[in-house]
């Protein structure tokens, strides 16, 4: 239901000033600015057009002065209200960060580039858009990342210019100490991220309780560090609805791989036997009804976001209450009619009221 109404209509008698400025337009008096002995010589003359209209700038300036009274009284078209349905889900993105994702076996913008860069650039892509994606702006995105430890880097938020900003400054394990791969951890961490998210959405008004949760989960390794059994983290996210989407990153066989510097300060490469436990993640996908996939370069790794883009698809819907438009400053319409902002009205008849009086109906005083 929508409704015209005031906010402040006891301004609104203040509209009726816009009276007194049409009072010189009004006085039929002739005041002539100059005098003259005789006027015979006139008389022939016709009244021109710029004689005729003198009243038009009176008449300008008392509507720019009504507008303006208006726009105090503040003129609002009230609660009106919104329905839309859009396509979206609740995605946490789980990225190892190993040591080993430093390997050379992606390109990213034409160049060699590590795993992990590539992983964050094809991610950065499927969340805002980009490299053929088409971004995922009705989603809660949240990222975790994993070494011998998991952690949660970004809570499940709409805020993706945050989660982007988060993505690029994530780094590979520098230390022995930090270095591993806990998937296990990883999963069960982005598991209990979504429960709470699901748990806590708002039943009514804004966005619906979630309908849709996945985990797209990245890594090039074997789990060997951590407390929780993958297997277990997988069987903990099919409690909850949740899918897992796994994608093993790096080519087959071997790959090239920075071991350290040579005395002229040249980063020394060798290949290095690639061992990714594909079994153990077909296996945690398929518990969840997910699905795994191969990523051996960077086409493939955005082949399979667009695939994971196409199925993770949930329809809901968002109410969207705007208590009231002011039209004094925003556009609006009534029964059918479009109206610009009040203000922008005064602030043309002011204009036009200034221009005619300092070109062609300008006057001596």
């Amino acid at each position: 239901m929508t409704f015209l109404t005031m906010l402040d209509p006891w301004l609104l008698p203040l509209a009726l000033c816009a009276i007194v400025a049409l009072l010189p337009a009004l006085d039929r008096r002739r005041h002539a600015p100059l005098q003259y002995s005789s006027l015979a010589i006139a008389a022939p003359l016709t009244r021109s057009w710029a004689l005729r209209m003198r009243w038009l700038p009176a008449a300008l300036r008392a509507s720019a002065i009504l507008m303006l009274g208006l726009c105090l009284a503040r003129p609002v078209i009230a609660n009106q209200q919104t329905k839309t349905f859009v396509e979206g889900a609740a995605i946490e993105i789980v990225i190892d960060r190993s040591s080993s994702m430093r390997a050379l076996d992606f390109s990213v913008g034409g160049s060699a580039s590590d795993r992990l860069e590539a992983v964050k650039a094809v991610a950065t892509s499927f969340i805002a858009g980009g490299m053929g994606l088409e971004g995922r702006p009705n989603d809660l995105i949240g990222v975790t990342c994993f070494a011998r430890f998991a952690d949660s880097l970004s809570p499940l938020t709409l805020d993706h210019s945050y989660v982007v900003d988060v993505l690029r400054q994530l780094e590979p394990a520098g230390e022995r100490a930090e270095d591993g791969t806990a998937i296990g951890d990883a999963v069960a961490l982005a598991v209990e991220r979504l429960r709470d998210a699901m748990k806590n959405a708002p039943k009514d008004g804004g966005r619906q309780p979630i309908e849709s949760a996945a985990i797209v989960l990245l890594t090039d390794g074997e789990n060997n560090a951590g407390d929780v059994d993958p297997r277990i983290a997988a069987d903990l996210a099919k409690t909850y609805g949740i899918k897992i989407y796994a994608v093993g990153v790096g080519s087959k066989g071997s790959a090239p791989f920075p071991v350290g510097t040579d005395p002229f300060g040249q980063t020394i490469i060798r290949n290095v036997a690639v061992n990714i436990d594909e079994d153990l993640l077909k296996d945690m996908a398929a518990r969840t009804g997910g699905e795994y996939f191969r990523a051996t370069d960077t086409q493939s790794l955005r082949a399979i976001y667009s695939q994971i883009d196409a199925m993770e698809k949930t329809k809901t819907e968002q109410r969207r209450s705007m208590l009231y438009t002011d039209l004094a400053v925003q556009p609006g319409s009534w029964r059918g009619w479009s109206m610009p902002p009040l203000l922008a009205i005064a602030a043309l008849l002011l204009a036009a009221e200034i221009l005619l009086t300092n070109t062609r109906l300008r006057v001596l005083n």
